[in-house]
């Protein structure tokens, strides 16, 4: 059986990735792309996930979203991803995106699917999924569950002492989301920096005779060349991919109840998890190995 999911992105090379790795997954049925700003503008996450369906030879839509945090001005990570937000890695030319907006695509999609089916797997800030208990909470409650990269626990943030880019973008969006009592896992830095490629990974998809998975040779390699963020040197760490693997293999996870909320701090110092009143489920721990071979093994198939 196959569980259908949405993805909510911003790409983003590490969401490049992860979406090349959901595309090549058995277990996951990808309905659908819909794009926020994030990592780059949203003009250019929607061409980017355009071009990754177009690399992948997927027909689904992409449907673009929200161009700004909910109250912030929107900062971006082009020190890490690049100007185009893919490392300046070349992309075959984008499928051209839906005419229609992502909020009012992810819940007519809920509404057309039995209610507690369709998993939303969240990549960027928690804007769109905000946006969506705001204008249709009915269909916001018809998700069977969110999982989302985003935060750290006892981890040192990547963009603040305590915050984690994707909470730090839009925390008011983030606590909207943890307030409303969905179904939600969080996959933070704590687990993330666990699952991490290197050279060797990125020799062996490099070797391959797929496109894709040179691509996904040559997006890794341009982490690489990025500012290493006080990450290892010889490896990287994949972030927005292990929501993929837990999606697909929550046993290589483990996880706990927590009650959060999100720090509304000013910009940049806003968006740390604190203990609060809402409850969410956390991976706190990650078979780092066994999560990395069956990423590589997604992203070298057929």
């Amino acid at each position: 059986m196959t569980t259908p999911v949405i993805i909510d992105t911003d790409p983003g090379i590490d969401d490049a990735v992860a979406i090349l790795c959901a595309l090549k997954s058995s277990a996951l049925r990808v309905l659908g792309l819909t794009t926020v700003a994030g990592n780059i503008p949203l003009a250019r996450t929607t061409e980017n996930a355009g071009r990754i369906l177009a690399l992948a030879g997927a027909d689904m839509p992409v449907v673009s979203g929200a161009d700004r945090p909910l109250v912030r001005a929107p900062f971006a990570a082009t020190d890490v991803h690049g100007g185009d937000g893919l490392g300046g890695v070349a992309l075959p030319p984008p499928r051209a995106p839906a005419r229609t907006d992502a909020v009012g695509w992810i819940a007519r999609t809920l509404r057309d699917h039995p209610e507690g089916q369709i998993d939303l797997l969240v990549l960027g800030p928690m804007t769109n999924i905000a946006l969506l208990l705001r204008e249709d909470e009915d269909a916001a409650r018809r998700v069977r569950r969110i999982v989302a990269m985003g935060g750290a626990i006892a981890e040192p943030g990547n963009v603040g002492p305590r915050a984690e880019f994707n909470m730090a973008a839009d925390p008011e969006a983030a606590e909207a989301v943890f307030a409303a009592g969905l179904r939600l896992t969080l996959i933070p830095l704590d687990v993330t920096r666990k699952v991490r490629a290197g050279p060797c990974e990125v020799a062996e998809l490099a070797a391959s005779l797929r496109e894709d998975a040179r691509a996904a040779a040559a997006l890794i390699e341009a982490y690489f060349q990025s500012t290493d963020g006080g990450e290892i040197p010889a490896s990287r760490p994949l972030h927005d991919p292990c929501v993929m693997l837990f999606e697909e293999a929550p046993a290589l996870f483990g996880c706990e109840d927590m009650h959060l909320s999100v720090d509304l701090s000013p910009p940049r110092a806003g968006g740390a998890l604190l203990e609060g009143p809402h409850p969410v489920r956390v991976a706190r721990r990650v078979d780092g190995s066994r999560a990395l071979a069956l990423l590589m093994e997604r992203l070298m198939a057929p």
